[in-house]
């Protein structure tokens, strides 16, 4: 299945019944009076988180939504039926824009969680309101009052824990396999992460959290270039980032300058983004011995002039990663205390 995070859709909420203009009639019973009923309230639309979504992707066959009218009023003074609600399902993490006014409607991150977006119109009022003493057979009625209607963008954010950063094939994919349930494609050649995944990371029986990898960024990414950029919203939501760096590319770049490719792209993508907590985890040490994959941390560290926690370890063997991941879990408690 295609993922797609971004939608445009347009909904229209049902109209109000028309109230009805009747007068009783019945043998034996002259000048019985007005009897005209209400019409029904029009349906309303709601946007409802379904967890067994995670892609928007099938709003793009079906970009139209229309609640039900409500029924006209009817005579012996029987109201209308108002029309059913409809409840549009949509992954968790879905925000919603009035796409005219750029306004945020809400934002779905609860599993079950609904939100009213387009409200149906008021039923209208039958004729049986307005008789008076003075006015004994009126034929005034009120009609039934026009449903919302709106054009909405939805946009989808991926709902994790942890969120991985790095250059394409700095070891991201190899890593939420590695310590997670996550299945995303590995290969020795770039882009071989086209889409968001969430991982679940279980560290015993009783405690997990979720970790997201997306695309890798190259430089010039917010231009437009590579994949990843696209993505990095999907990070805005998360409450740390590891920045995965390979400490032997085998293309023979800078360690250094790759890490400063990545801040640089971050920064002008959202300054927000750029300020999270952020660990940095060096990867592939299994390519160099263990003391040469020291000094190299050491030095990488130094020129950095990097001031928090740093992980040595290897994606491939999950040499470290236990120890990263229990420090992930310990991290993501006081977080929430």
């Amino acid at each position: 299945m295609s993922f797609v995070d971004e939608i445009k859709i347009h909904v229209q909420a049902g109209k109000g019944g028309n109230g009805s203009a009747s007068f009783r009639r019945e043998k034996f019973i002259p000048r019985g009076g007005p009897d005209g009923g209400d019409g029904g309230d029009g349906g309303s639309v709601f946007l409802k988180v379904d967890t067994e979504l995670n892609t928007l992707v099938s709003f793009r066959f079906h970009p139209r939504f229309e609640a039900q009218n409500g029924q006209a009023g009817m005579a012996r003074q029987c109201s209308g039926k108002g029309g059913e609600d409809l409840i549009i399902p949509v992954p968790l993490g879905t925000t919603i824009f009035d796409l005219d006014t750029g306004e945020c409607l809400g934002d779905l991150i609860q599993p079950n969680q609904q939100i009213c977006i387009a409200q149906g119109g008021r039923h209208g009022l039958g004729n049986v309101h307005f008789k008076s003493s003075t006015n004994r057979a009126p034929r005034q009625t009120v009609p039934g009052e026009p449903g919302e209607s709106r054009n909405l963008r939805l946009e989808l954010k991926v709902l994790a824990d942890v969120g991985l950063v790095g250059l394409p094939n700095a070891g991201k994919s190899t890593l939420i396999r590695a310590v997670s349930n996550a299945t995303p494609k590995v290969a020795d050649y770039p882009f071989t992460t086209l889409q968001p995944h969430l991982g679940v990371v279980a560290v015993d029986e009783l405690q997990s959290f979720v970790m997201a990898d997306i695309p890798g960024l190259i430089e010039g990414a917010a231009e437009g270039q590579g994949l990843g950029i696209e993505f990095l919203k999907h990070l805005s939501r998360t409450k740390l980032l590891l920045h995965v760096l390979d400490i032997a590319p085998i293309d023979g770049t800078d360690p250094v300058a790759s890490f400063r490719t990545i801040e640089n792209e971050m920064k002008k993508f959202d300054q927000n983004l750029y300020e999270k907590p952020r660990w940095l985890v060096l990867n592939k040490a299994d390519l160099l011995l263990p003391a040469d994959a020291q000094a190299k941390q050491k030095e990488i560290v130094t020129a950095l002039k990097w001031q928090g926690p740093v992980y040595l370890i290897s994606a491939v063997t999950k040499e470290g990663t236990k120890k990263l991941c229990y420090d992930l879990m310990r991290f993501l408690e006081n977080k929430q205390t």
